[in-house]
């Protein structure tokens, strides 16, 4: 009988019970044996809804810590204890996959990179949205060429009114900022992957604060509270790299505008050029001639089936286990996630100040 890798979920709010533990409880390798939270109640809740019969349930991560029989630990806080928690798990000898974005700062973020160094365990983001089917074909395209050098892209998180007015989304000590740390880090994410681009050199950054003061505004969920909403409404960055390549980032979850997208980006490059905005579309020249191309990464229109696809979050869940069975490194690779904070922390910056931030990626990103 195989082994079973026994998980702990630090954090059972909203993205664990969304996200971690029913991709998690799927998997029959898994086996969900401790949780934590400082409300113990919602800890006691996860345990019987995805746990084991004799699951342990936490109100300090340092006690889950201490159990040798966890192999694995999902980090599912607000961002400002995602180090701390993190780099604990990794000393104490456990597996860690951390939820996006990696850190509040760009310090935070460096030590959780010396504590997977020095521990030898693995460490993961969870950036979800490079496992949707979608993201996987056009990353393939471009490890291919088929795009050649990517000089520009845009990545897109633009929510029009879609403010989270739940758990502490509003609450700048805690997260670190608002649309920007919270989508607009996915967007970028997928950027930089599909360029294959990690040395970052200048950024310039503005912050918005301009909707939050409205009262009983229209939203989707529901409207928001303004002494509340600590954090900025949008924000955009313009990024430019060592090579000379070019990435704007935009992001909002309240924006006067038709044009929506969230967790996409736009590309760019010598042979052709691709974007997510209205399903897979990718452009180019072929014998004189401009085209254009749709690719449906679906199922597919097969008769009398109803597939169901994995989705993204199940996808990263089964080979987050796969690489910590087989010893293999995980897709989401943690200075790729450490470079993502480093940018984002940037454009904060470069927004309170009015000046541009410039970076020096080349030593230390591989």
């Amino acid at each position: 009988m195989e082994k079973k890798v026994k998980v702990a979920i630090i954090g059972c709010g909203g993205i664990a019970n969304g996200k971690h533990m029913p991709s998690l409880s799927k998997l029959a390798v898994v086996e969900l044996a401790a949780f934590c939270d400082i409300q113990l109640d919602r800890a006691k809740k996860a345990a019987e809804d995805y746990g084991t019969a004799n699951a342990k349930v936490y109100e300090d991560y340092k006690q889950l810590l201490l159990d040798e029989t966890i192999d694995v630990v999902h980090v599912c806080t607000p961002n400002n204890s995602h180090a701390e928690i993190s780099a604990a798990a990794l000393d104490a000898g456990k597996h860690v996959m951390c939820e996006k974005p990696m850190a509040k700062t760009s310090k935070e973020a460096k030590l959780m990179l010396k504590a997977a160094e020095r521990s030898g365990k693995k460490l993961t983001i969870g950036y979800n949205n490079r496992f949707r089917q979608d993201s996987l074909y056009l990353h393939q395209a471009c490890e291919r060429g088929d795009l050649g050098e990517i000089y520009f892209a845009k990545a897109h998180a633009i929510r029009r009114r879609a403010v989270p007015t739940w758990g502490v989304f509003l609450d700048e000590e805690k997260q670190g900022g608002g649309p920007l740390i919270d989508i607009g880090t996915h967007a970028l994410d997928l950027a930089l992957w599909m360029m294959d681009n990690y040395k970052p050199k200048t950024v310039v950054g503005t912050v918005y604060h301009k909707l939050g003061d409205k009262q009983n505004a229209a939203n989707a969920f529901g409207p928001w509270n303004p002494a509340e909403f600590t954090v900025e409404d949008s924000a955009f960055g313009f990024i430019t790299m060592e090579n000379g390549a070019t990435i704007i980032l935009e992001s909002s979850w309240a924006l006067n505008t038709l044009d929506e997208d969230e967790a996409k980006c736009s590309l760019s490059g010598t042979e052709g050029g691709a974007d997510m905005k209205d399903g897979l579309r990718f452009n180019g020249e072929d014998f004189g001639k401009l085209y254009e191309r749709k690719v449906d990464t679906g199922t597919g229109g097969v008769a009398f089936f109803e597939g169901e696809e994995e989705s993204d979050a199940d996808l990263e869940a089964r080979l987050w286990i796969d690489n910590i069975i087989h010893d293999t490194e995980p897709l989401t690779k943690p200075i790729q996630a450490y470079v993502v904070t480093e940018i984002l922390e940037a454009i904060y910056e470069s927004a309170k100040t009015g000046k541009a931030v410039h970076l020096n990626q080349t030593s230390s990103v591989q």
